[in-house]
């Protein structure tokens, strides 16, 4: 119980400097107005054709969409970029615990914190709805307009017609949420690993991360290589399993009738990489060299 006590203790500190944290702030700041900005048309959409919507539409059309997860996911480069922060506490931490103990307090932090950055930007994407939303299970009639006559492709709306009709909004908002999650969460101990690894390399690893993900998207693919829509189909499922960024996308899995990953594919694919990656911060760890001087590192 000492040892989990520890742990706990280590991961809180870090929430502590939050208040005080310019980072934080702007991390979280940024992250409500890129919602503001990227489920602003979702909203126009329904103000102008005087429908409903509900509630979480927003935040799954809007998410739904590989380059929206980019974008929001680059926010954790502002939480995470100065970890593991060697501040006055952590001297006496390393002294008072095991190098373990103190890694793995790091470790839960970072997945709390990538948790409740994730659940700020759905409940952003709810508040943001405001009175034209609501809580019902079913799709409203925006999401219809959107799906079926081809205007969400005209103003950039991701609605796709197969997740209308094989999935309700609360399923699909839970499994939107999830991948979500589970991209960040290897983003989030990928940027600790490279900043245990190399002085403060994490920032620019993550950088590089989002950017192979993005590079490896079916459209990109297509637009370098001038694929036929053959060939592109193909692509579009090989570069489905190897981009990270396409397994964080939720249209972009198998639903029963073609060669993409399924979800739980996914979920296993974040869940192994984010232990192996944090299985190697461990094993750095142990071999890191903690030098301080007074407060700086």
């Amino acid at each position: 119980m000492d040892k989990l006590r520890q742990i706990l203790i280590t991961a809180m500190v870090n929430f502590s400097r939050w208040p005080k944290s310019p980072q934080i702030w702007l991390g979280f700041s940024l992250g409500f107005i890129a919602c503001f900005l990227l489920s602003g048309k979702v909203v126009d959409f329904a103000g102008e054709q005087e429908t409903l919507l509900q509630m979480f539409e927003p935040f799954i059309w809007t998410f739904g969409d590989s380059n929206s997860i980019l974008l929001i996911s680059l926010c954790l480069l502002l939480l995470f970029g100065d970890l593991p922060n060697l501040n006055n506490e952590a001297p006496l931490f390393l002294v008072r615990t095991s190098r373990l103990c103190w890694m793995a307090g790091q470790v839960l932090y970072l997945a709390i914190a990538t948790t409740v950055f994730t659940g700020f930007i759905l409940l952003s994407t709810c508040l943001l709805c405001g009175a034209r939303a609501f809580s019902g299970n079913m799709w409203s009639e925006t999401a219809a307009i959107l799906g079926y006559s081809g205007i969400g492709r005209s103003i950039a709306v991701p609605a796709f017609v197969k997740v209308l009709e094989l999935t309700f909004p609360y399923p699909c908002t839970l499994h939107i949420f999830a991948l979500m999650l589970g991209y960040s969460l290897v983003l989030s101990a990928l940027i600790f690993f490279f900043n245990l690894l190399r002085g403060r390399m994490g920032m620019l690893a993550g950088a590089a991360f989002s950017g192979f993900g993005f590079f490896l998207t079916p459209e990109v693919i297509s637009g370098w290589l001038h694929l036929d829509s053959l060939e592109k189909s193909t692509a579009n499922i090989i570069f489905g399993w190897l981009s990270p960024l396409n397994h964080a996308t939720y249209y972009m899995h198998s639903f029963g009738y073609d060669n993409l990953p399924r979800l739980w594919d996914s979920y296993g694919f974040f869940i192994a990489g984010s232990l192996f990656i944090y299985l190697l911060a461990f094993w750095r760890v142990r071999n890191y060299s903690f030098n301080f001087t007074g407060t700086e590192r």
